[in-house]
């Protein structure tokens, strides 16, 4: 099992995942139309240019799930029963084409779960930055995960 039971999380733990992606106007384009995501700001190069930013953002959606993605393999990969929530998702900087996202993960909380004796609830904070070490998303998730069989 890659991913951790509910017990092996510790609270206040940072894990600095490894994997890292750099992204492409592809996985824009397609991100963003496949979503059905018309927003110019996306997929029009002449208008992107004229705006502050002078070029397409990457669709933040896919911004937030690549960040999570990163995250899988060393937290919830084969051990989670399944997301109960995002909160407070921020982009405090823009993300490019071009641009190499890595993740880390702070273990913020975690509780036994009332109703479900065999597992438990963890509250993550995932971040995700860029090849500037900049953090591009931020964002919580709860995750109902198993504990280790018995």
């Amino acid at each position: 099992m890659a991913g951790r039971w509910f017990e092996q999380f510790v609270e206040g733990e940072v894990i600095v995942h490894d994997t890292r992606r750099t992204v492409t106007e592809t996985d824009n384009v397609l991100f963003t139309t496949l979503s059905m995501n018309p927003a110019a700001i996306h997929l029009d190069h002449d208008y992107s240019s004229r705006t502050e930013f002078g070029k397409p953002l990457m669709n933040s959606v896919f911004t937030l799930g690549l960040v999570v993605g990163l995250t899988i393999a060393d937290t919830t990969l084969g051990t989670t029963v399944g997301n109960l929530g995002f909160e407070e998702v921020k982009y405090p900087r823009p993300v490019f084409a071009g641009d190499t996202i890595h993740s880390e993960t702070t273990i913020l909380a975690k509780r036994e779960s009332k109703s479900r004796p065999t597992q438990g609830i963890v509250t993550f904070l995932h971040r995700g930055l860029n090849q500037r070490d900049e953090v591009v998303c931020e964002c919580r998730r709860l995750a109902l995960m198993m504990k280790a069989p018995a």
